[in-house]
């Protein structure tokens, strides 16, 4: 009965070790998938362009101008899917309409972190002062429109001895 058990045991152990390996080449195939996934972002952008960087509360947008027919790439989609919204899709293309040129020049933007909110400040940001690379003389009409200021609000910092950075912990008096 001893080596029946012991048998047993032995049939139980290889088993697993046969389900674990099978389980860990999946997880592998998995994680490959995701890495490639993130890396297939791919900016085209021609010799001939002009560059501006935008950033606003934690948000920068680097940002590409060149001639064409007035598409607009942000992270490699299209503005309309990447925005959602018509108002700050407007807010991006607010430089180009102040000076008319929305149809004359694409526009392709990458921006990393914070929200969306603050990815538009940003590129908005960014587009002008790739305006300005192509042009000098668009400086003052883009200037009068407040469009050249960086918006240096950003979130205070926590301290310590408080919950959040002005918010103090609940007192209690008794």
């Amino acid at each position: 009965m001893s080596t029946e058990k012991n048998n047993k045991s032995k049939n139980t152990k290889t088993k697993s070790v046969k389900s674990t390996e099978v389980k860990s080449t999946k997880v592998s195939e998995i994680k490959s998938v995701k890495k490639t996934k993130s890396n297939t972002i791919e900016l085209k952008i021609p010799t001939e362009s002009f560059y501006g960087t935008g950033r606003r509360k934690s948000s920068v947008a680097k940002t590409w101008l060149f001639e064409g027919k007035g598409r607009f790439t942000i992270n490699g989609k299209n503005i309309k899917d990447y925005v959602n919204t018509s108002i700050l899709e407007s807010k991006i293309i607010f430089p180009l309409k102040v000076l008319g040129l929305e149809k004359k020049y694409d526009i392709v933007i990458k921006t990393l972190g914070g929200g969306i909110v603050g990815q538009t400040e940003a590129s908005q940001l960014g587009v002008a002062r790739a305006l300005i690379e192509l042009n000098e003389e668009f400086r003052k009409p883009l200037k009068s429109q407040g469009l050249l200021k960086r918006d240096s609000r950003v979130k205070e910092r926590k301290k310590y001895g408080r919950k959040k950075a002005r918010k103090g912990y609940q007192f209690r008096k008794r």
